[in-house]
């Protein structure tokens, strides 16, 4: 039998274990409830929260087909699912910040589509109203978005810029007419510009270390390329700064040949350039006043026959799923890369999915017979390094 002392020592031994225990059970609980620094880091603000900071994604069939290192901003992972959600979040909070938009106000806005989707999801997430006017030609998939997201939608008929009934004309007198409205003005609106300047050319440079060798990009307000362009441009002036443009715009040559048409001639005809090009929202017949800030050193032609091959080959070889004008980019990012030769860092944006283009650009049956269009490229011996046009 144990002595009372050495039972009672033993027991408080015991004791004194179990104690111990728990409390390291307790603290290893605390600990893996409390998030690391770079887990607490990844927590996100709201939809606001989820904007910018995407990925850049090395393209390999386009790598490897070219020797150099061709790199995919890919923008399509914002919340909206574009590259316009940091257009409609700079926008949104430079009026804020100006007083220009208060409590109960509605965004109204004049766009093809994606823009007016990242508009409408933000103005959810922040309480205000949306009014959208957009061309009644565009994929019938972004206006049907639009109205599941909340957003009053008016569609009209396309018209010339310098038409009272063009839908951005139509959208700043719809703002004008309706008390507390907004006119967000994606095109003049040099927040645009700002926003990529502050957030995408600074990842794309922190993204490649500075060892980027060129930057190719479309433009329909320029707002990327002009804020993209700066940032990079005031790193490293040596970098290449090229843009891709569809066939029907003028921008090609104000690169080119310094050569564009007057404002009031700028766009020739009632119709827009859609209905010279596949691709939608990109190219322009005008000189927007945040395209006006970019500093670009070469441009190409892309044809839509290029952009539909390029957009199947994506899909087929590396399942990249994306929509015309990430297409455009990468047949320039392509064209580019040969001209360079092998060894070069090149970076270009994946803009939205092919998801909002399932009607037309990703039609097989639409293309062929409004466009008389078929992708029949097996590789990428369809890109060649000429410019597209003189």
């Amino acid at each position: 039998m144990l002595h009372p002392a050495l039972l009672c020592s033993t027991s408080l031994a015991t004791a004194v274990a179990a104690v111990s225990l728990y409390h390291w059970i307790w603290s290893r609980k605390s600990d893996h409830a409390k998030p690391s620094g770079e887990a607490a880091a990844s927590v996100r603000d709201g939809h606001g929260g989820l904007i910018g900071n995407t990925p850049l994604v090395l393209i390999p069939s386009l790598s490897k087909a070219t020797g150099c290192r061709i790199l995919a901003k890919a923008e399509f992972l914002n919340p909206g699912g574009s590259s316009k959600d940091r257009v409609a979040k700079g926008i949104i909070e430079d009026a804020e910040a100006r007083g220009l938009l208060g409590p109960g106000g509605t965004i109204v806005e004049g766009t093809s589509g994606s823009t007016g989707i990242s508009l409408a999801l933000l103005a959810r997430a922040k309480g205000y109203n949306c009014l959208i006017v957009m061309p009644d030609d565009q994929a019938k998939e972004k206006g049907e978005l639009l109205q599941k997201f909340g957003a009053t939608v008016e569609f009209v008929k396309p018209a010339s810029i310098v038409n009272v009934k063009h839908y951005v004309n139509q959208a700043r007198r719809r703002a004008s007419e309706i008390p507390g409205g907004y006119f967000a003005d994606q095109f003049e609106n040099l927040a645009n510009t700002d926003i990529h300047y502050r957030t995408t050319g600074r990842e794309i440079w922190q993204q490649t270390h500075g060892a980027l060798d060129a930057f190719v990009m479309s433009a329909g307000t320029g707002g990327t390329i002009a804020g993209v362009s700066r940032y990079l441009k005031e790193m490293n002036p040596a970098i290449q700064i090229v843009l891709a443009d569809p066939p029907g715009s003028s921008l090609y040559n104000k690169v080119r040949h310094n050569v564009c048409y007057a404002p009031q001639q700028s766009e020739r005809t009632v119709r827009r350039h859609r209905y010279d090009t596949v691709a939608e929202g990109i190219g322009i017949d005008r000189l927007t006043a945040n395209f006006l800030l970019a500093h670009v050193d070469d441009a190409y032609v892309v044809s839509d026959a290029d952009a539909v091959n390029m957009a199947r080959h994506l899909l087929r070889e590396d399942g990249l799923f994306v929509g015309s004008s990430s297409a455009v980019n990468c047949v320039a990012a392509v064209r580019l890369a040969k001209k360079l030769g092998p060894g070069h860092e090149i970076v270009t944006v994946l803009c939205d999915s092919g998801q909002r283009h399932l009607t037309k650009f990703w039609n097989d049956d639409h293309l062929k017979a409004e466009w008389q269009l078929e992708a029949t490229a097996t590789d990428l011996s369809f890109v060649d390094i000429s410019t597209g046009q003189p």
